[in-house]
């Protein structure tokens, strides 16, 4: 396999799981959620949903859209973490779903070249191959998070894997992993 179909295919594996298996994830817990569930901590260590909302949008865009893309980095991470809202469902969502959408963009822009080059990112000298795999693993992390705090909130099977054999029983269209 060439190194341009090996690249291409990493970035569209790396598209597919954010913006088909993680963010639908993470949006049907947000829709089940009430503002007051969204913006609860455990303690005083812990994250909130929003909170944790609000920082996979921070990572993605200064990974991924300014890392990589080349757009001004403008995150505050502090601020992710310091917010105890209540910000909306609606409007999390949407800034979630924009910063997917956007770093998609870049990924599909990108080959071989820009996933073997060396990015400053957050302070930490990275390939591209690096900077697409640890927003995934990220996102994949604490959408993991979400989905327990979701869970442990309501009390109830969210329904999220579902076998081969049991997808063609099933309408939904989230792949188990």
């Amino acid at each position: 396999m060439k190194s341009t179909s090996l690249a291409r295919l990493f970035l569209a594996q790396a598209s597919q799981l954010l913006l088909q298996v993680h963010l639908p994830r993470l949006e049907a817990c947000l829709r089940e959620l009430s503002p007051q569930q969204i913006w609860w901590h455990a303690n005083p260590a812990s994250n909130s949903v929003g909170n944790l909302v609000l920082h996979l949008e921070g990572n993605v865009r200064q990974w991924i859209v300014s890392g990589l893309g080349g757009r001004p980095d403008r995150r505050v991470r502090d601020l992710e973490f310091s917010e105890h809202g209540p910000l909306p469902s609606r409007a999390l969502l949407a800034r979630v779903r924009l910063a997917v959408k956007d770093a998609d963009r870049v990924m599909r822009k990108l080959n071989g070249a820009a996933l073997t080059r060396t990015y400053s990112i957050q302070g930490f000298r990275v390939t591209g191959l690096r900077a697409v795999f640890h927003v995934v693993e990220h996102f994949s992390h604490h959408t993991g998070q979400i989905i327990l705090l979701t869970k442990m909130l309501l009390g109830k099977d969210l329904k999220f894997t579902h076998l081969p054999e049991e997808r063609k029983e099933s309408r939904r269209s989230i792949p188990a992993l």
